[in-house]
């Protein structure tokens, strides 16, 4: 199955699109085969329609990039309720070296809202974690499926815990609070006005995004232009 599943992973290569991913995705230090997302997410439901989906993620030998993001794909589309997939997001965690698989994998779990208080037990300990992108994705599924009512004012104060110099965290921290500030206009303008733990690259390109997006008044954009550090 491993084989023959490498295979179908060879067959999609694509040699000029892979110096394009190449570029975006430098952090990862896996071999590339450059084949595109809708691509590994058919192949995906693909293996678990017609393969033993968990032998192939215990045994799969990660040598391409493009196997980690499939494995992500085959663990979010799986129809296992969470609690089931939970041990195979857990080892599938460690695997992540790059925003690529971080920000396609978290929005795929398709967390259901019955399971939202479990999930956010189970992410809290990732955001203490001292790996980029373990933090990341703590940080992702926070923006993905925690900026509601009930959520938000625990993720703000979460994200101002959160002390890691690696650029992928802070882009994530800025991007999961502009989005706050963009629904929770004035949560997150209290907590910018007011004394945060954030550094000033974070703060800035928190204000910078929402000043980006097309969701705010112009009005708002101005006030968010003077308050750059």
């Amino acid at each position: 199955m491993k084989e023959k599943i490498k295979e179908e992973l060879l067959k999609l290569e694509d040699k000029n699109y892979k110096e394009f991913n190449q570029k975006l995705c430098p952090d990862t230090k896996k071999k590339m085969l450059g084949i595109r997302i809708p691509q590994l997410r058919n192949l995906a439901k693909e293996i678990i329609k017609n393969y033993d989906c968990e032998e192939y993620l215990k045994n799969s030998e990660d040598t391409y990039f493009e196997e980690i993001l499939l494995q992500g794909f085959i663990i979010g589309y799986s129809k296992k309720e969470f609690k089931e997939k939970e041990d195979l997001i857990k080892n599938f965690i460690p695997k992540m070296d790059s925003w690529a698989v971080t920000d396609t994998f978290v929005p795929t779990l398709k967390i259901k809202k019955k399971d939202l208080e479990e999930v956010w037990k189970f992410i809290l300990p990732y955001t203490k974690s001292k790996k980029e992108f373990e933090i990341r994705f703590a940080v992702i599924m926070m923006l993905d499926y925690y900026i509601i009512d009930d959520y938000v004012d625990k993720v703000i104060k979460i994200l101002d815990k959160i002390n890691h110099e690696g650029y992928y965290v802070k882009m994530g921290v800025a991007w999961c609070l502009a989005e706050i500030g963009i629904k929770y206009n004035d949560k997150l303008m209290n907590y910018m006005n007011k004394e945060n733990s954030l550094d000033k690259f974070t703060y800035n390109k928190t204000l910078q995004k929402m000043i980006e997006s097309r969701r705010i008044t112009d009005e708002q954009k101005d006030i968010l232009r003077k308050m750059k550090l």
